[in-house]
């Protein structure tokens, strides 16, 4: 099966599970919700049970209903349709008293079916036989994951040499806990021109580096920069991602100041608690100036400002803006930049945080 690549906007999604007095009925569910989160592609994952345990069903949709979300989607954690399936849980969603109330809000509710007779569940299944049977079993993926972890690792030492030859004495102005920025943003763009672009503060990387290990919280302008960084290796460290683009808040208080969305998105940001904080801006140069602004005025103090937006209006003045700012800071000069550069420069520094050097 194919899964989509991109995450479902103001999508919740609801495991139902049926219940049980024993806790690892409930753990289960929980596990198997939580590795449905780090895939990144529903906004909400949440679980609730017909019995015996909480939240119950009707509660899980009322909590779901309230995180901002256009539609929730209701999975029954059961092997095969029944009774459970097709009468008691549509009755406990209450989709007659229910839907009504949500469809006034905007909420399209949806009911999925249960799990099946999947190829996916036999595999399983025969795993299972195989360990009773005190057998072996090493599935093909970790084959694969070996081959790929040794073959990977040999593209980018080849890779990174390659792009020191590109760059060549380009390198020689930045010190020695900048260049693995550098090469990674010059990996990522295949361009060796952004070796000259790019200008990191001095106390960049150590401010970058420093504020995930105390787990800080990361702010993107745009869900394409989210989209770029690996939610579980950031956990490992406590942080979370944020982007408040898509807040509804955001675009009431963009309505009402007369703001771009972007940077009414930075100022809700702000308002949420930005100090020691990594800012991620990859496309809209009217959040640089709206942190600029705040930071000038003593509101927000981050940890570090990655600010690389692309475009002709405003991308270049923005980052100028950055520069001067007493805030450590990263930025690509000019109007070049963009998204991906943003993410290449936040996964450096995670690379960095987690101990590890490229090449």
């Amino acid at each position: 099966m194919v899964l989509t690549p991109k995450t479902l906007d103001n999508v919740g999604l609801i495991l139902i599970g049926h219940g049980s007095k024993l806790p690892h009925n409930r753990e289960n569910l929980e596990k198997i919700a939580t590795l449905i989160r780090s895939h990144g592609k529903f906004q909400v994952v949440d679980i609730a049970f017909m019995v015996r345990d909480t939240p119950t069903v009707d509660e899980a949709v009322d909590m779901v209903a309230e995180k901002g979300i256009s539609k929730i989607v209701l999975i029954p954690a059961f092997l095969a349709p029944g009774v459970h399936t097709t009468e008691d849980i549509p009755g406990l969603i209450g989709v007659k008293g229910k839907e009504p109330q949500l469809k006034a809000k905007g909420i399209e509710l949806v009911y999925g079916e249960p799990i099946g007779s999947d190829e996916r569940i036999a595999e399983v299944l025969e795993e299972k036989a195989f360990k009773a049977l005190g057998q072996e079993v090493k599935k093909d993926s970790e084959i694969l994951d070996a081959y790929s972890v040794s073959a990977s690792g040999k593209i980018v030492d080849k890779s990174m040499m390659l792009i020191r030859q590109a760059i060549g004495g380009g390198l020689a102005k930045f010190s020695k806990d900048k260049i693995p920025i550098v090469e990674r943003v010059v990996h990522t763009t295949a361009d060796p021109e952004f070796a000259k672009l790019l200008a990191i503060s001095d106390d960049a990387v150590k401010a970058g580096v420093d504020a995930i290990k105390a787990g800080a919280k990361v702010v993107t302008d745009v869900k394409m920069v989210r989209a770029g960084i690996n939610d579980v290796r950031l956990k490992k460290f406590g942080s979370k991602i944020y982007t408040y683009m898509n807040d509804e808040r955001a675009m009431d208080l963009a309505k009402k100041e007369g703001l771009t969305r972007s940077a009414a998105a930075m100022r809700l940001a702000i308002q949420d608690g930005l100090d020691g904080a990594i800012i991620l801006i990859g496309n809209a140069p009217t959040a640089v100036f709206e942190l600029a602004d705040q930071i000038k005025a003593g509101k927000v103090k981050p940890a570090l400002i990655v600010a690389v937006p692309v475009g002709f209006v405003g991308a270049a003045e923005s980052k100028e803006v950055a520069e001067k700012l007493s805030i450590p800071y990263v930025v690509t000069r000019g109007r070049r930049g963009g998204s991906t550069i943003a993410v290449a420069v936040f996964n450096a520094l995670l690379t960095l945080a987690e101990g590890k050097l490229y090449g």
